[in-house]
């Protein structure tokens, strides 16, 4: 059972939290563009998808940690420090995820203009804050992964 539960653990991983990392790298970007070429449908459209898709996986995501906990518990390593830092690291990755990136993405949609050009310093500040915290999104999962692969006490001799 313990290979299955890790098997679907690290699927998940790959699955939901890849799309999210990926999508809310490139919302920034697509933001920019977007209140550059005001009245674009298919630059907004675009910035409507990455969202969706945000939303979407990070719902799915909730797989890992629900996968990660069968997986411990059948390995008995629940109580392990490098599995409570992960699992802190991964609740933190939640919540800036769905409290912060979430929420500015969404505010982010509501003021991209229609007709009418904004005020370019407004959109770089919203655009670079969400790239600063999509790279935190990305590096306490990276942390994540890793402390998954190099775990201490692992018993695969990596």
């Amino acid at each position: 059972m313990t290979k299955l539960f890790l098997s679907l653990h690290v699927i998940a991983a790959v699955l939901a939290i890849g799309p999210v990392t990926v999508v809310a790298s490139m919302f920034p970007k697509a933001l920019r563009r977007a209140h550059a070429a005001p009245g674009d449908r298919e630059a907004y459209a675009a910035l409507r998808l990455l969202h969706r898709i945000c939303r979407v996986y990070a719902g799915v995501g909730i797989a890992v940690p629900v996968f990660g906990f069968a997986t411990a518990s059948s390995l008995g390593v629940l109580g392990s420090a490098w599995l409570i830092v992960s699992i802190l690291l991964t609740a933190a990755a939640a919540a800036v995820l769905v409290l912060l990136i979430l929420p500015a993405q969404s505010r982010a949609l509501a003021t991209v203009p229609e007709a009418e050009p904004q005020g370019e310093n407004a959109v770089h500040r919203a655009a670079g804050r969400l790239a600063m915290l999509t790279g935190v999104f990305n590096l306490l999962w990276a942390t994540v992964t890793v402390l998954m692969i190099i775990r201490p006490g692992s018993t695969t001799g990596a």
